[in-house]
């Protein structure tokens, strides 16, 4: 929108300002940062008075009785704060953009419906369905999938539209086919949940995920810069290059959530936001063609995933016991007696270990 208002205003210096995107970056994560924290104060006055407050579930030896109250919905402070910093500094004809927008409404809608149903029936278990929400997630991912894979609507250059790529590997292992339709379909399905279970202790998830975002940011910067593509021998994918003001936006609205998130929370980011963030990185990942990166540049995600996963349908369906003592699996270690804020620090820091691996498959590949 700034670009499009210094060429209105005939500026050439102002069009080759706003032009770098590593500038419009770093003013769409403060931007986002600064009305985060400015909107968040308000909002969780307007949720506290409207009785979103989170009702805590008893498990047993780790409830947390003192948390019942807290309001929830924080992820509208993350979705708006993120949106408002898209719409000033991105490009708003470009097709990656544009299908961010719609991947943010779709997941912020689905998680505000959760969220609302749970405080209407006043039981944080009877919100949408598990059935219900992976309709929802099924449908967005075919839409996804036809948008970025259809000859007539693909952004991706025709040798490698259905192409996958795997980290630390120079060149596409297969073409997919049809298949590539469900293989986006699952990815979306297994992003979005995924970020949904770590989001369980005062600032577990928010890190991780500004992490994931910086990782997709320099692969994105990489992947819709020309020479810079040519010369680590990736793909050249035009537009791709703003999907980093976007990312730069999560990053400023996540930093600004974890202003108030931060233990112990003033507000919760509920379903609300841990849909939105699921949708995003998720959709972001199809974009880049980058779906196996989360593999490892989400490991902590990974692994709330599998603790659930192994937990529901190994342990209890089948073997008619616990694998682990609660799942995911950061309850297991609240139940061991380690203190939240280090269960939150720990998770933070192997992240950050696992974002690096990822950074290394740049070169090492």
């Amino acid at each position: 929108m700034v670009h499009w208002l210094f060429q209105w205003m005939g500026s050439q210096s102002g069009q080759r300002l706003f032009g770098y995107i590593s500038f419009r970056a770093l003013l769409a994560m403060l931007t986002a940062f600064i009305l985060g924290v400015f909107l968040g104060r308000h909002l969780i006055n307007i949720i506290f008075q409207l009785r979103f407050r989170d009702r805590i579930r008893n498990y047993g030896d780790i409830s947390s009785r003192d948390k019942e109250g807290t309001p929830t919905m924080g992820g509208l402070i993350i979705f708006l704060a993120f949106l408002l910093a898209l719409l000033m500094w991105c490009r708003l004809d470009n097709v990656f953009v544009g299908i961010i927008v719609f991947a943010s409404f779709w997941f912020v809608s689905l998680g505000f419906l959760d969220d609302y149903l749970k405080h209407m029936r006043g039981n944080s278990d009877a919100g949408l369905s598990r059935t219900t929400k992976l309709f929802f997630q099924t449908v967005f991912g075919l839409i996804l999938a036809l948008l970025v894979l259809s000859p007539e609507s693909t952004p991706f250059p025709a040798d490698i539209v259905r192409s996958l790529f795997v980290p630390f590997l120079k060149n596409p292992v297969l073409d997919m086919g049809v298949f590539y339709y469900l293989f986006v379909i699952l990815t979306v399905i297994a992003i979005s949940n995924s970020i949904n279970f770590a989001d369980g202790l005062d600032g577990l998830a928010t890190v991780p995920v500004a992490l994931l975002a910086v990782v997709y940011g320099i692969f994105a910067y990489i992947i819709g810069n020309a020479v810079i593509a040519d010369y680590l021998l990736y793909p050249y994918i035009p537009g791709t290059g703003e999907l980093v003001v976007a990312m730069a936006a999560l990053v400023g609205g996540l930093a600004a959530f974890l202003w108030f998130n931060a233990y112990p929370a003033q507000i919760f980011m509920g379903d609300t936001g841990a849909m939105f963030l699921g949708g995003v990185i998720a959709t972001t990942a199809v974009l880049l063609k980058k779906e196996l990166l989360f593999i490892i540049a989400g490991g902590v995600f990974v692994m709330e995933f599998l603790s659930v996963f192994i937990q529901d349908y190994v342990g209890i369906k089948w073997l008619k016991r616990r694998v682990f003592y609660r799942a995911p699996i950061h309850h297991s270690f609240q139940f061991l007696g380690i203190a939240e804020p280090k269960i939150v620090i720990r998770f933070w820091i192997v992240s950050i270990l696992f974002a690096l691996v990822s950074l290394i498959s740049i070169k090492l590949r």
